[in-house]
């Protein structure tokens, strides 16, 4: 598929590592004044996907999420991005003190724009990945593992926040920087 819809997962299974805080209500975020298109943004990371030895890349919209999906050593990864809302009062009002209401072009201009922004912070990501990988600083499998897709559809990430959350809310997560193996010292 190089183009057109497909149908989605549910943005609250797919996205499950994103704050509750409002896409717009963020203060510092990446390229939040861009000018680059969404399409130029997909056709970058397709470029680098396939500069990067990709065998297939496919995108597709629905509602209000985008997809990407691409196979890369012999394993099929989705990136899933939740557009923004027209409704978000973000959107509909200005940061002005006080806020003011937006009209509809204005309240369309900010929606592409935010929608703009998380294009090039998607393209961002990969290309930090791909990058990443070919520096020998990680491998494919740690970058992309929680957005492989599994066999019955739903990605990695999705079956292992669970036991993630588990094991955190159990309390049994070591300290920062307890490497395994360190000897603890303590009271000498």
């Amino acid at each position: 598929m190089s183009g057109g819809t497909a149908t989605l997962l549910n943005s609250s299974t797919t996205n499950y590592w994103r704050s509750e805080m409002s896409d717009c209500e963020r203060t510092a975020m990446y390229a939040k004044s861009t000018t680059v298109s969404v399409e130029r943004s997909r056709t970058e990371i397709e470029r680098n996907l396939m500069k990067y030895n990709a065998d297939g890349f496919a995108y597709g919209t629905s509602g209000r999420q985008a997809m990407i999906e691409f196979m890369m050593s012999e394993r099929r990864v989705r990136f899933v991005l939740n557009l923004p809302d027209r409704n978000d009062k973000a959107l509909r009002f200005s940061h002005h003190r006080p806020p003011r209401k937006r009209t509809l072009n204005q309240i369309n201009e900010a929606f592409q724009q935010e929608e703009r922004r998380l294009w090039r912070a998607l393209a961002l990501c990969i290309l930090a990945k791909l990058e990443s990988i070919e520096s020998g600083i990680t491998t494919f499998d740690d970058e992309f593992m929680a957005h492989m897709v599994m066999p019955d559809g739903r990605l990695f990430g999705e079956h292992a926040l669970p036991a993630i959350e588990a094991t955190y809310a159990g309390g049994n997560v070591k300290p920062l920087l307890a490497l395994p193996g360190a000897i603890e010292r303590g009271g000498e």
